[in-house]
């Protein structure tokens, strides 16, 4: 709800816990321009847990084009697919819609396979 340094890092700290949880292992973070992804607290917490933090360039939406497309499918399959009654409606369909996008449904960017295909060791997956 708003775009203060200590909320990016709380959110990055349950990010970075949900994705320990799932074996991946962050290298690197790329933001916006923001101001709390500028700030000494955002700097301190990516750079205490080893990782390299990447800025997009200003006006220029390309560089963010995965995060970009991601948005426009949201919008598309997900936010405004069908009419939902109330927005607690559209809210407890989100994570229905995210596990297929993840699990189920197939990316052409990954000729054909979900997401979670291509991260190691997730739960039910050792190869």
């Amino acid at each position: 709800t708003d775009e203060k340094k200590e909320t990016a890092v709380a959110f990055w700290g349950r990010a970075q816990a949900f994705f320990i949880s799932c074996g991946i292992t962050v290298e690197r973070v790329l933001t916006d321009n923001g101001s709390c992804y500028k700030s000494r607290l955002w700097r301190d917490a990516l750079a205490t847990a080893g990782i390299t933090h990447k800025r997009t360039r200003a006006y220029r939406p390309q560089t963010n084009g995965k995060v970009e497309r991601f948005n426009r499918t949201l919008l598309d399959e997900w936010a405004y697919a069908r009419p939902y009654r109330s927005e607690t409606e559209r809210r407890d369909a989100f994570p229905g819609w995210l596990h297929t996008y993840n699990h189920h449904r197939g990316h052409t960017a990954l000729k054909g396979q979900p997401p979670a295909s291509r991260v190691p060791n997730l739960s039910g997956q050792y190869s």
